[in-house]
């Protein structure tokens, strides 16, 4: 299948889910997340806000457990840089204040950014990965060059409620695999 083809019918299956499958698949990813993933190494951990009118993944599940057993990894997410169309990466504690950017996606208010390089491993949204780690995403590009930027140590961790297909027809060498991909049934490690 095609990117257009997974984002459409899967962004529709996404939407359609309710707020108890939501939840129940958000806990199980959080559960193999946190089994099939060693992040003992991990000082800044990159997670997305969950984008609540595409239904996405609830990640706070996982950065409720991070604040509370993981102390040691800090916790940053995205803030869109509209002019500049890339991902800034800010710091995100218990008492960080929110607000909506123009797309309704929350984002912190303040400017304790962190530098890109600096990221040890990355939380990525996808609405489909394939076997190889491709992903498709909303179609704006913006985790694509924010990976781009990442430092080649830097775990790339795809977060879906789908497993993965065996390809994505129209991948391309500009894609950034992610190194493992997170379902609610599956940790799959991606063969290079």
């Amino acid at each position: 299948m095609t990117k257009a083809e997974l984002r459409k019918s899967n962004l529709l299956q996404q939407k359609a889910l309710s707020p108890d499958e939501r939840r129940s698949a958000s806990d199980r990813i959080a559960a193999n997340f946190f089994n099939g993933f060693d992040f003992r190494d991990v000082r800044f951990l990159h997670v997305f806000i969950p984008i609540e009118k595409f239904n996405e993944i609830d990640t706070r599940l996982i950065v409720d457990r991070l604040w509370r057993d993981h102390p040691q990894v800090q916790v940053v997410v995205p803030r869109v840089d509209f002019e500049a169309n890339e991902l800034l990466n800010l710091r995100f504690g218990p008492g960080t204040e929110l607000a909506k950017n123009r797309w309704d996606i929350e984002e912190p208010t303040h400017a304790d950014e962190v530098d890109t390089e600096d990221i040890d491993a990355v939380l990525v949204p996808g609405l489909a990965f394939d076997r190889r780690g491709h992903r498709v995403g909303y179609g704006k590009g913006f985790y694509d060059r924010f990976l781009k930027s990442c430092s080649t140590s830097c775990a790339k961790i795809g977060l879906s409620y789908f497993e993965p297909v065996e390809i994505i027809d129209d991948s391309h060498d500009g894609d950034v695999p992610v190194n493992l991909i997170i379902s609610p049934q599956h940790v799959t490690v991606v063969s290079k």
